[in-house]
């Protein structure tokens, strides 16, 4: 059978973990180019010869996603193998549809092919979009495990920006550990939540190696904790699976991809947001879950809010700040600031658009969605410098920082600011001490 030439549509994530678990060393298939989206200045490098294996001295181009048609001919491609999360149906069989009007085969691999097993006890956390819950979810079953005497290691999905080989296996024990690996705030936001509790937390590149280095960690370790990234399914094969939803997006839940797919393999799924969302909505979500998944244990939950200086937002005109990614292709049009902005009785909201600068401005050309707040955009030094203009640029009386980092660490702010956090909180039964009882007592 002659070898296969395959390109992996991708945002440097599940596209590299598909190429290193399935195609890496396998003579069956040749991958000929990486495309990239979502992520800004990722084309036009290489997926280096020192992650790519024996097969490709050279290593692999990677090209930005609207070159895909042209590149299908020119590099005579049989298949294109769709490798990113987060997207709607109609945009994964738009892909698609030029994909096979370009000549070539359309794929998504499955957990089969991909999924790497552990010599420890694995707990999945997905969730069925980008800013549903995930992390807060996974911090919640964090703490019960410590709780109970058992050594956690949580494994992030993937997010790497920079020096590919140096990101091949990534440990964070201390927040001098993100500044070390030169850490974007979007990776930050992820990592730190897990350090300031004490946690370890790998990522990288390479997430065999990744795992593996896990398991032997110098600390300890009784638990890997997957806590996956955008509505992405587990890289590793899970004991137990629990998957986030969110009532503010009902029916996300059966319309993006992979999200379904979470939600179909979850054993546990976690309504997050009760407190905010509307009734009529919650029922939505609470029967889809039936219709697809009737097996899986339900755990309603609130996430609730901390602010930290309620007078900086009482009355005042206020620029609310958010995750960025939640915003942007998670396509939220409020987050934890603006629930506390309202809560707490700010006079106005500001519109941050006017006064946006350089890469923020682009932002919201390409999401013009977003509406009046602001992402937390930090890709690299240019997004980081251009938010701190906005900042400053804003007419606002005060600043609500709601992401999951001190931003105030990364960025200079120059008006009065108080941040907001946000956790987990279960309502009613079962809750996460529940479902968590029998998989604690069968490890111990």
């Amino acid at each position: 059978m002659a070898q296969r030439n395959i390109i992996i549509i991708g945002a440097a994530g599940r596209d590299f973990h598909n190429f290193n678990t399935f195609y890496r060393d396998n003579p069956a298939y040749k991958v000929v180019a990486f495309t990239a989206a979502q992520i800004p200045d990722i084309a036009g490098r290489k997926y280096p010869a020192a992650l790519a294996g024996n097969l490709y001295p050279d290593g692999i181009p990677i090209y930005a996603q609207d070159e895909l048609e042209r590149l299908i001919k020119e590099l005579d491609a049989d298949e294109c193998v769709f490798s990113y999360s987060d997207v709607s149906y109609t945009t994964v069989m738009g892909v698609g549809a030029k994909v096979n009007a370009a000549g070539a085969d359309f794929t998504l691999l499955g957990y089969k092919n991909t999924m790497v097993k552990s010599t420890k006890p694995v707990i999945a956390v997905g969730a069925i979009r980008t800013g549903c819950g995930k992390s807060q979810t996974s911090r919640r079953i964090a703490e019960i495990l410590i709780a109970n005497g058992l050594k956690v290691v949580a494994i992030r999905h993937p997010m790497p920006y920079g020096d590919l080989v140096a990101q091949k296996v990534q440990r964070f024990a201390t927040i001098d550990d993100l500044a070390k690996h030169l850490c974007t705030i979007e990776e930050m936001e992820e990592y730190e939540p897990h350090i300031v509790r004490g946690n370890v937390i790998y990522a990288g590149v390479d997430y065999e190696a990744i795992l593996r280095a896990a398991e032997n960690d110098p600390s300890g370790c009784d638990v890997i904790l997957w806590d996956g990234g955008n509505n992405d399914f587990p890289f590793y094969n899970p004991d137990l699976m629990v998957t986030v939803v969110d009532p503010h997006r009902p029916g996300h839940e059966l319309s993006y991809y992979p999200g379904e797919v979470t939600l179909r393999i979850a054993d546990v799924v976690v309504i997050n947001k009760i407190d905010s969302a509307d009734f009529d909505n919650i029922q939505t979500v609470r029967n889809n879950i039936q219709r697809v998944n009737p097996r899986a244990v339900v755990i309603d939950a609130a996430s609730t809010l901390d602010v930290d200086n309620p007078e900086i937002i009482r009355g005042k005109r206020v620029l609310v700040i958010e995750d960025g990614p939640t915003l942007t292709h998670g396509e939220m049009k409020i987050g934890a600031g603006i629930v506390a902005a309202k809560r707490f009785g700010a006079a106005e909201i500001i519109d941050p658009r006017p006064y946006a600068v350089g890469k923020l401005a682009e932002t919201f050309r390409i999401y013009p969605n977003i509406g009046t707040l602001l992402p937390a955009m930090g890709y690299g030094d240019e997004q980081i410098n251009d938010l701190t203009a906005t900042i400053e640029n804003t007419d606002c009386d005060s600043v609500v920082i709601a992401t999951p980092i001190d931003l105030g660490r990364i960025v200079k702010i120059n008006k009065p600011n108080t941040r907001v956090g946000y956790s987990l909180q279960e309502i009613g039964r079962p809750d996460m001490n529940d479902v968590l009882a029998e998989f604690i007592k069968k490890i111990k």
